[in-house]
């Protein structure tokens, strides 16, 4: 996260709203020795709790058999912000994004909680492609959702601490701020960009 508290003043609610809307992130967690483990995830929020699942034979999978201190990286819109942009001097290249950590401790949920975990995310995700008629689990034969389900874990993140960066050139003079998102939106290097230059124009408030 980004040590300025010019980019770090959005309340956890939000970071929490913003994380639970993307609902795809980057799992981080140490194996035994020490080493990073990364596993990309969707996930739904519940409360204080992150529910995702893993193919069983994921090495994150099997350190998550004992519970585990973890990080969920979700990222949002972002792009290469050039120096010319701000129509300023004594500007330096950046990188302006949107990004959400959320840490606590994840371990696996018992197997009969699957199929409670893929209901909730595919519901999840399949509401928003309204009016498309929600798929269901239920559309699938019997033995092959059973034997699917075999080879994927349920598991959980229990959330003890929020943090967010919105970096969105908040720090900078409006004019420049305003220059900059407009070259963003026409010309960005980055993920969605017109989402991004959006956020610049109008920086979101603290709830």
């Amino acid at each position: 996260m980004h040590p300025n508290p010019a980019f770090r003043y959005i309340s956890e609610d939000q970071n929490l709203r913003f994380a639970a809307n993307r609902g795809f992130g980057v799992l981080a967690v140490a194996d035994e020795d020490g080493m990073p483990l990364i596993s990309h995830v969707p996930f739904v929020l519940e409360g204080d709790r992150a529910l995702f699942h893993l193919v069983r034979s994921n090495p994150v999978a099997r350190r998550l058999r004992v519970a585990a201190p973890v990080k969920l990286a979700v990222s949002g819109p972002d792009s290469y912000i050039s120096p010319d942009w701000y129509q300023a001097e004594d500007q330096v290249p950046t990188w302006n994004y949107v990004a959400v950590h959320l840490s606590g401790m994840a371990e696996l949920l018992p197997q009969d909680r699957m199929r409670e975990v893929l209901d909730k995310l595919s519901d999840r995700f399949e509401e928003q492609l309204a009016p498309k008629p929600i798929w269901k689990m239920g559309k699938m034969p019997d033995d092959l959702l059973e034997r699917m389900m075999r080879q994927i874990v349920p598991c959980v993140l229990t959330i003890s601490d929020v943090q967010g960066t919105w970096k969105l050139a908040q720090n900078k003079p409006e004019s420049a701020r305003l220059a900059a998102a407009e070259a963003v939106a026409v010309g960005g290097i980055g993920a969605e960009l017109t989402a991004l230059a959006d956020l610049m124009r109008t920086p979101p408030m603290q709830d």
